[in-house]
């Protein structure tokens, strides 16, 4: 690895170092950290941490913005000995280089040959090193993280050469953590909830993405792309974007000045990456490139002012905060270097004639006397060009349009109407194209290379200017990127302020309660032709785990989807599809929808699922949301009915919020009495005189009421009566059967008990911590007290019906044990008096 060089960074400006906290640094440990990122304008980053001292990597892949903010933040938690980047001279002058430089001055950066950040070493890495328990699952959480799996292969590779440190086989950690603050989304939930792409037709805007962006900005579109793959967990800033969105929303006048003053930008931070980069051997392409980026960039300091205007009657935290950061004092120094060096009166230009005549007078006057010069012969071919056009049209008695494009440069056209004898011969090149002929002459073909030789010297002459003002504005950069991310959230904000003033959407709350009102699927919803159905979902601790039933097409995918968007919605700073709404802070969400053969992979849907069940399994905690949607349908009905009750039983002991979609009636029969778990349906209506069912799209409660909607669907069809007689009497006996038996057993009844008492310890909790009080307190109360007294009464007469059915003693089948297991019982506000 002779490759390896270090250099140490240099002190920017005075900086003060991180403190050391004991949660961010433990004595004797050397790790080495190894960073890359892409090529794009919001960067991805990936970084890979090695724990040498107790042999474990921790990888992260961020969507950061041009400060890099979370990079950095990422880097000061764990506190490497080592910070490792691609020894390339692109990446030692990027930008995150100097801006590691500048936030983290007694860092020693060490320069790794590019050949070794390869993401299919890393995967060989993953293979050899991971722990063989870990190694499906780790490498499910690894895919399409390219940029941490390189990272990860070029730390590894630096560990084993430099550190002459040998790794035994399956003795690694590898653990894969998403930015701080920001909710975990894996690539397969990416994919199955359609949060960026349509899974059927991929342009289409018919995903999250596409009916969130309402953006004007690209800056904008990109962050509204990063706050979808990684919404934020922070409730400050939550609560920041809600209040900034519903003062735009109520504001009719700022909200429309504010989307008017964002129609003018550029691409920020496109322009500013472009300038402060260049390459190793420059060309002349590339100095005409600068001369058009510094317009730009001129076009984007000129539009800043709109924007602050438009915030001018903002009073919400975040509005007045983008209106300090756009305020002109922050950029003045930067506008008065463009204005002492660029024409007043130049813009960035989007047609080709328009955007070199602005390339060419781009500099002020009397700069430089030999620019002025050269200008004034670029200007003097210009009127001979029309001077020419104009001789040849009087002479030949044509109508002749002087037209330009890039390639041919001037050229002429003549309505193909006029022409009843052949061209003259001076008119060369000719095209037809429909009702005009396309052409030049010689002189004229002569003139378009000596305005581009003027052109070219104008350039040339202009460079010195140019990169003397690209020098100063680099070194003040930093304030125009605030600005560029400052106005991207305002055109998120903005967008969001779009759909809510179009749409009936309201404005969460933030609560330890998951509970909507009339929600609504945001996606189907715009895509809808009929009024779209609205469902309410309530989830807490006693209703975590809830089983969906339902036939085919009731809308089950559909109500548990919009679960899941509406929680994504809600943590980026957008109002959702509901009358009301509350959410948990959610920091992982899950979700195990798509059910197609992985052929590239040789992986069965079977495969698919239980691989991605597996990864949910292994990282699923009580901060995460999970939506699963017909689990176990590749393998055969019994094996995979006790895959789900596995699966599901895990799940309740992981206290996350589940929403769980099932053909299976008796897992919704079986996990019915488990504390925590609630069953509902999406109701049919059906019609046994016309033998038609009706999906009314609407969840209720209980588990489907239809025992055999498959028998139900099969009455439909014709088959023999015969048939359908003796399927249902069987049905029947054996559903008759399995319920006496189920209902007379004595540990069943205890269960149901205890859920009813834990329950209403939860319910009480609520009245406790929430703002009823008075006489409505009472009422509630009392009104709770008798719905539980009829519940534990009618379990007990279920139990001795069910007892006298089967010949069991009544005091046998009632006798009591303990409901509530004292750890189950918190202090004090179990229970209000």
């Amino acid at each position: 690895m002779a490759s390896v060089h270090r250099g140490r960074a240099n002190r920017s400006r005075p900086q003060s170092r991180r403190p050391t906290t004991s949660a961010t640094s433990v004595a004797s440990q050397d790790i080495v950290c190894a960073i890359s990122e892409s090529r794009g304008v919001s960067p991805i980053v990936g970084l890979a941490f090695i724990n040498v001292s107790t042999s474990e990597a921790v990888l992260c892949q961020l969507c950061d913005s041009q400060s890099y903010v979370r990079t950095i933040n990422k880097i000061g938690v764990f506190e490497p000995t080592k910070l490792l980047l691609m020894d390339s001279l692109s990446a030692q002058q990027s930008q995150l280089c100097g801006i590691i430089q500048e936030n983290l001055p007694d860092m020693i950066l060490t320069y790794v040959d590019r050949r070794y950040w390869s993401d299919k070493l890393g995967y060989d890495y993953v293979d050899r090193l991971a722990f063989p328990d870990e190694l499906v699952a780790t490498r499910a959480l690894l895919d399409g993280h390219y940029f941490a799996m390189c990272s990860l292969a070029a730390a590894l590779k630096y560990v084993e050469v430099q550190l002459e440190r040998v790794l035994t086989p399956h003795t690694l950690r590898i653990k894969f953590e998403p930015s701080q603050e920001s909710m975990m989304i894996d690539l397969a939930t990416v994919v199955s909830l359609e949060l960026i792409q349509n899974l059927q037709t991929t342009k289409s805007r018919d995903c999250l993405f596409g009916v969130l962006n309402e953006t004007l900005t690209p800056m904008g579109a990109r962050l509204l792309r990063s706050n979808i793959l990684q919404p934020s967990t922070d409730p400050e800033k939550i609560i920041a974007r809600y209040d900034a969105l519903e003062e735009l929303s109520s504001k009719e006048d700022m909200f429309f000045s504010i989307r008017q003053a964002l129609r003018g930008f550029v691409d920020a931070e496109k322009v500013l990456t472009s300038i402060i980069t260049s390459p190793r051997k420059p060309t002349f392409q590339h100095v005409e490139q600068s001369v058009n980026r510094v317009i730009m960039l001129k076009t984007y300091v000129m539009a800043i002012s709109g924007v602050y205007e438009a915030l001018t009657s903002a009073e919400s935290a975040l509005l007045r905060k983008i209106r300090e950061t756009c305020a002109p004092a922050g950029y003045q120094s930067i506008r008065n270097m463009i204005d002492n060096t660029l024409n007043e009166d130049v813009t960035y230009q989007s047609k080709p004639l328009d955007l070199r005549n602005q390339r060419t007078y781009a500099i002020k006057a009397g700069v430089d006397s030999l620019l002025d010069v050269a200008r004034q012969a670029y200007k003097e071919t210009t009127a001979d060009v029309t001077e020419l056009v104009s001789k040849l049209a009087e002479s030949y008695n044509l109508t002749l349009d002087l037209k330009y494009d890039n390639a041919r440069q001037y050229y002429l056209t003549i309505p193909a109407f006029e022409l009843e004898e052949p061209l003259p011969d001076i008119f060369i090149n000719c095209i037809r194209k429909r009702d005009k002929i396309e052409c030049q002459t010689l002189d004229l073909v002569k003139l378009n290379q000596k305005i581009t030789d003027a052109h070219n010297e104008v350039i040339n002459m202009s460079d010195k200017t140019i990169q003397e003002l690209i020098s100063e504005i680099c070194s003040e950069v930093s304030v125009l990127f605030r600005i560029s991310e400052a106005i991207a959230t305002l055109d998120m904000i903005a967008a969001f302020g779009q759909l809510v003033t179009t749409h009936e959407y309201c404005r969460p709350e933030l609560t330890d309660v998951l509970a909507v009102k009339s929600g609504r699927h945001p996606i189907l919803e715009k895509i809808h032709h009929t009024k779209f159905v609205p469902n309410d979902v309530y989830a807490a601790q006693q209703s975590r785990f809830q089983i969906i039933t339902g036939c085919n097409m009731s809308g089950k995918s559909t109500y548990i989807r919009s679960i899941a968007l509406m929680t994504i919605m809600a943590h980026i700073g957008c109002f959702v599809p509901a009358d009301y709404a509350s959410f948990p802070i959610v920091h992982q969400l899950f979700a195990r929808a798509a059910s197609v053969d992985e052929i590239h992979a040789n992986v069965s849907t079977f495969a698919a699922e239980m691989r991605e069940i597996s990864f949910i399994l292994r990282n699923v905690d009580q901060r995460s949301l999970v939506v699963v949607d017909e689990l176990g349908r590749g393998t055969s009905s019994t094996d995979a009915l006790a895959i789900a009750i596995a699966i599901s039983e895990a799940l309740v002991d992981s206290h996350a919020l589940v929403w769980f979609a099932t053909h299976f009636r008796e897992l919704a029969r079986i996990m019915a009495e488990r504390n925590g778990v609630v069953n509902l349906h999406l109701a049919v209506q059906l019609s046994p005189a016309s033998n038609k069912m009706t999906m009314l799209y609407k969840v209720q409660d209980g588990h489907m009421q239809e025992q055999h909607y498959g028998l139900a669907l099969a009455r439909v069809l014709p088959f023999p009566p015969t048939v359908l007689a003796t399927a249902q009497r069987v049905s029947s006996t054996l559903s008759e059967a399995a319920r006496r038996h189920a209902a007379g057993s004595k540990s069943l009844s205890i269960a149901r008990k205890r859920k009813l008492v834990l329950q209403l310890r939860e319910q009480l909790r609520h009245a406790y911590q929430g703002m009823i009080e008075g006489e409505a307190l009472y009422t509630w109360l009392q009104r709770l007290q008798e719905e539980f007294t009829m519940k534990m009464a009618a379990i007990d007469a279920e139990v001795n019906n069910s007892s006298a059915d089967l010949g069991v003693d009544a005091e046998d089948a009632n006798s009591f044990e303990p409901l509530v297991d004292v750890e189950d019982m918190d202090t004090e506000r179990d229970f209000v008096a």
